[in-house]
């Protein structure tokens, strides 16, 4: 496994939960989990695979301290760094399931970074439109513990092996 970093945005406390999730599947230390309120940007520099995450409010919007954290990011070069999203949402926001994913994707993608653990599927979710769905497939791990807290884990382990397994 590359030296891997997560880093969040967590208003409410569940990204935070499924990036300790995605930590414990993965077996990332604890202090390679940062909460990017607290956090640099430049902070990334010291991992080559990198796990961000988010959640969704309002009308689609990044989680706050996210949104400022990707600001920074997404004026870095980041060529030959891996990273691989995972968002929080709920599907009865139907227009905007898990947005923030994607707008993480379209802020990033000219970083020179290569993404892994996109094209992960969104089956047992029902939503009619998300900036995170690219011709069909999501740009990466997308959670709703609000409708679907069954579904969590089993997502989380499988996107797990995904990323393992393209890295």
């Amino acid at each position: 496994m590359k030296n891997t970093g997560i880093f969040y945005g967590s208003t409410t406390g569940t990204t935070l939960e499924v990036a300790e999730m995605i930590a414990k599947c993965l077996g990332i230390k604890e202090s390679d989990i940062h909460n990017v309120a607290t956090t640099a940007p430049s902070e990334v520099a010291a991992y080559d695979l990198l796990l961000l995450g988010t959640s969704t409010w309002g009308d689609g919007e990044m989680q706050d301290n996210m949104d400022d954290f990707s600001h920074g990011l997404e004026v870095m070069d980041l060529s030959g760094k891996e990273i691989a999203l995972f968002g929080c949402g709920d599907e009865s926001m139907s227009d905007t399931f898990c947005n923030a994913v994607g707008e993480l994707y379209s802020r990033l993608k000219d970083t020179g970074a290569k993404f892994v653990g996109a094209g992960f599927g969104t089956d047992g979710y029902s939503f009619d439109s998300s900036e995170a769905d690219k011709d069909g497939h999501a740009v990466g791990l997308l959670i709703d513990n609000v409708n679907h807290p069954d579904l969590t884990q089993g997502r989380i382990e499988d996107w797990c092996r995904m990323v393992a397994a393209q890295e």
